[in-house]
């Protein structure tokens, strides 16, 4: 059998594919890690409203206090590799719009990235019946994972992109059939790669104990 010949540009879409893979994949371990690691310092999270405190754990924190939480543990565990990374940062020609996690040297970063938090139960184990909509709403005023990435292929930050979702999974409420119709209704609108996953366990929260880091780049 003649042997097949591999043009140079395939060979180069090949090792920067694979390149992307690899460095999403440590990102979501890494953040996986910093999920326990966070956790086991035993974080309470406070009701902005009643000014209550919830139970000790980093499950009741909100997304934005939790990825600050997990980045620092991050940080301490793999220093030189997310020094370069950024929360919150403006998106090309729309400043009020703020990607969530940029990585790679500014202004040009490597990744662009969307995180969103996946908790179908509250502090007390009641279910929280919106959650989905941050999923899954096509809508763009509900600023879904699935609006997400229609937007981060709109923009103009980072070379690649991708969405992370850390999610908790419950024996009522496990996190793959919503995950799963995610990935449906994106592969529709965008090509999604393959999902990179983590599972984090052994959290402090009676209700928050396990979950899992998702991601996918988005192209």
């Amino acid at each position: 059998m003649p042997m097949r010949l591999v043009r140079l540009p395939q060979v180069r879409l090949l090792l920067q594919a694979l390149s992307s893979q690899v460095n999403l994949a440590e990102l979501v371990a890494d953040f996986a890690r910093g999920v326990e690691a966070a956790d086991s310092r035993h974080p309470r999270a406070v009701n902005v409203r009643s000014k209550q405190p919830y139970q000790i754990g980093l499950g009741p924190h909100t997304e934005a206090r939790t990825v600050a939480l997990v980045l620092e543990e991050m940080r301490v565990a793999h220093g030189s590799r997310y020094e370069s990374c950024v929360s919150e940062v403006p998106y090309v020609g729309a400043p009020r719009k703020k990607c969530d996690l940029c990585w790679g040297e500014a202004p040009d970063y490597e990744w662009a990235i969307e995180i969103k938090m996946i908790r179908m139960l509250g502090d007390n184990g009641k279910p929280n019946d919106n959650l989905p909509t941050h999923i899954l709403s096509p809508y763009p005023g509900h600023r879904s994972a699935l609006t997400d990435c229609e937007k981060l292929l709109a923009s103009g930050l980072g070379k690649r992109k991708a969405v992370l979702m850390y999610g908790y999974d419950y024996p009522d409420w496990p996190l793959e059939p919503l995950v799963e119709a995610f990935e449906k209704l994106a592969r529709d609108r965008v090509s999604l790669a393959e999902r990179v996953q983590e599972p984090f366990q052994g959290l402090v929260h009676p209700v928050h104990q396990q979950g899992a880091v998702l991601a996918w780049e988005v192209r």
